[in-house]
């Protein structure tokens, strides 16, 4: 039996132990890198949700969780004889490294750099160093490398940030909201005209707008919308519960006293 802390030597172990083809997890032997992408998001999205909330002892869970995953993905990698948990921790520090010229003197992990940077500065030199890493795998345009897999939003923002990088942006937030104006009416006319693709397309283009809002304002779309979502929860919830106080189900309220529960949601927020 195990004494004291477990390490991460120990987690290589169980993984490879729960893969073992004799006598391992059935569930885990039934995997590969594309059955548990699904789950490697999920767990992602269960460590923010436990930052969003400062629950400290459950984000420690989740980033277990997390790790699990990486770890997962190396045994299969090994398996395969692709790559090693070892190689994943040879890559990542030589790219931090790599990347952190400011902190890291000749590349070396204990190398001082006696000037320092703003943050400013570290953006460009970060961005410049991206760059070059995207023409030496032979990605020379501006929005390669931007996943395609990424949720829509943050994909959105990360396509308007590599194009600003040229140049290609609005002058301010003022000119985005004429432009989010302009596509208000745009939609309005393809529902007018009653074009479902019309509408698709404009519906997009307006939420597109708003996510380079958000980014004019220094803001993180999926964040700010995350928040508005857990808002609009909260206040729906005490809306759900004011009616069952009354004895009343929602469904057979009124729009008038939907939106006078709605309201004394609002203000008791």
């Amino acid at each position: 039996m195990t004494t004291g802390q477990y390490t991460v030597n120990d987690l290589l172990r169980v993984m490879q132990r729960l893969r073992n083809p004799e006598d391992g997890c059935p569930w885990d032997l039934k995997q590969d890198f594309r059955s548990i992408v699904p789950s490697t998001l999920e767990e992602c999205y269960e460590l923010a949700e436990a930052i969003e909330h400062g629950d400290y002892p459950h984000v420690a869970e989740e980033l277990g969780d997390v790790l699990f995953q990486v770890v997962f993905y190396a045994r299969l990698g090994e398996e395969q004889g692709l790559f090693s948990f070892p190689d994943i921790v040879h890559t990542l520090v030589d790219k931090l490294l790599r990347r952190h010229p400011h902190v890291f003197a000749d590349g070396e992990i204990e190398g001082v750099v006696a000037a320092t940077l703003d943050v400013a500065e570290v953006k460009r030199s970060w961005e410049a160093i991206k760059r070059d890493e995207r023409a030496a795998r032979a990605q020379g345009g501006v929005l390669d490398d931007v996943p395609v897999a990424l949720p829509a939003l943050p994909r959105a923002q990360k396509l308007q940030k590599r194009a600003a990088l040229v140049g290609f942006d609005w002058p301010d937030a003022a000119a985005v909201l004429d432009k989010l104006d302009e596509e208000q009416r745009e939609l309005q006319e393809a529902m007018a005209a009653g074009s479902e693709a019309a509408i698709a397309d404009e519906m997009g283009d307006l939420l597109f707008t708003c996510v380079n809002l958000a980014r004019q304002l220094g803001l993180d779309a999926e964040a700010v919308l995350r928040q508005a979502s857990a808002k609009f929860e909260q206040r729906f919830r005490a809306m759900e519960k004011s009616a069952a106080a009354g004895s009343a189900d929602l469904r057979a309220l009124t729009d008038t006293e939907l939106d006078a529960l709605w309201r004394a949601a609002k203000v008791a927020r």
